[in-house]
């Protein structure tokens, strides 16, 4: 089963802090999300998937991660770097932040991240997203929600 994206675009005109707004497409796929966590716990085959929420412009990141600028086209040149970790523990509560400063947008697991935009999301269930990831060298992102 292919992990639901999950979108949150922000305000790219401002030289200050992006704050993540939620679109028709963002609240889909977080209906998306939810639902592939309710119909996944059930088929005892793969792990359940966590809840997430568009986090609170003034919630404190747990993690940030940073895309620089450049960066496609570094991969596109054969480069490989560790942006963030292949794999990554988090609890319920706790919020991730990757900011895109690239003029690319970049896939980070479940979640996608537009040119320029910075993604907010607070986790309010256990479980595990699995994806793959545009900008680590593994090609893969795993994120585990435990309480």
């Amino acid at each position: 089963m292919t992990p639901p994206v999950v979108a949150a675009s922000s305000d790219q005109d401002s030289g200050t802090r992006r704050s993540p707004r939620l679109g028709v497409v963002g609240v889909i796929a977080i209906a998306a999300v939810m639902a592939t966590g309710a119909i996944t716990a059930g088929c005892g085959g793969e792990p359940p998937t966590p809840g997430v929420q568009i986090a609170d412009e003034t919630a404190i990141a747990d993690y940030q991660y940073t895309i620089p600028a450049g960066t496609g086209a570094r991969l596109d040149d054969g480069q490989r770097f560790e942006i963030l970790p292949e794999e990554l523990d988090v609890r319920v509560g706790e919020t991730i932040e990757i900011i895109n400063d690239d003029e690319r947008g970049h896939v980070i697991g479940v979640f996608y991240v537009g040119p320029n935009e910075t993604l907010r999301q607070t986790f309010t269930d256990t479980g595990t997203l699995i994806g793959e990831c545009s900008i680590h060298p593994s090609g893969s992102f795993a994120l585990t929600v435990t309480a």
